[in-house]
């Protein structure tokens, strides 16, 4: 029975994928409103950003189902194509259909927004396609060592569950960025690349103390908790982004 345990924890992810993408299409009508300005901004009902919380959760929990799979012995094949198959509901489909819900939200804004064209609101679709195929190269790959190929999906899937969260909020009035079609379609098209590229990101385990590799991860964490204290949820992304530069500029072009 403790073989199933971690099974359990890689299902409830995929639960709280599901329970995401609930949230997210329950958005209600009332999307934007105007400012004392004359300027329209995003007005979030809350359950877009419920949404983002429970892609949060999915992301613990898939940290757990790695850790009690390791403490009872219970790794398995099955267990490894279920978690890529919870992943890809939870990072791949959830975050797509938050930006297929900020895209709606960019058009809106826009005379005769109403009428927005459904081309206009696919390319959010590239994203979870980019999921899929990251996840399922990682399950062929049998990758033990200290890098990822490509940006893991989980990463990305955060950076995109983050941004409702951000929006909700206006951190430094941002707001007005982040639901500029443009910015979107930019995002969808630099994340998507990011994790099907050949290019080697770390992994976040530390190794031997003496490790050169441990550096960019201790510089990381701590860029991780001063962001968090000053920039809230906007800290996701800008870690994220940290992560990027610093998995670039200490590995090489996978070959």
């Amino acid at each position: 029975m403790t073989k199933q345990i971690p099974n359990l924890f890689t299902l409830l992810n995929l639960i709280c994928g599901c329970l995401a993408i609930i949230f997210v299409l329950q958005t209600g009508e009332m999307l934007v409103v105007q400012s004392e300005e004359g300027t329209w901004v995003p007005q979030l009902p809350e359950k877009i950003w419920w949404g983002s919380i429970f892609i949060g959760i999915a992301a613990i929990v898939d940290f757990l189902d790695g850790f009690v799979a390791r403490l009872f012995n219970a790794t398995s094949e099955m267990g490894k194509q279920l978690d890529s198959l919870a992943d890809v509901v939870s990072f791949g489909v959830a975050p797509g259909i938050i930006l297929y819900q900020l895209l709606r939200i960019s058009f809106i804004q826009e005379e005769d927004g109403l009428d927005v064209t459904l081309w206009a609101l696919l390319p959010a679709l590239i994203f979870p396609a980019a999921a899929a195929w990251r996840l399922a190269r990682f399950n062929l790959e049998n990758n033990t060592g200290a890098d990822f190929t490509g940006v893991p999906s989980p990463a990305a899937g955060l950076f995109i569950a983050s941004l409702p969260l951000i929006l909700f909020y206006n951190y430094f009035n941002i707001a007005a960025v982040l639901v500029n079609k443009w910015v979107l379609y930019a995002i969808i098209i630099l994340l998507s690349y990011l994790m099907i590229c050949n290019t080697p990101f770390m992994a976040l385990k530390f190794g031997k103390a003496a490790s050169k590799n441990n550096l960019s991860k201790i510089i990381l964490a701590a860029v991780a908790v001063i962001a968090a204290i000053f920039l809230k949820w906007l800290a996701v992304p800008v870690v994220f982004l940290v992560y990027v530069i610093l998995s670039l500029t200490t590995k090489k072009q996978l070959k």
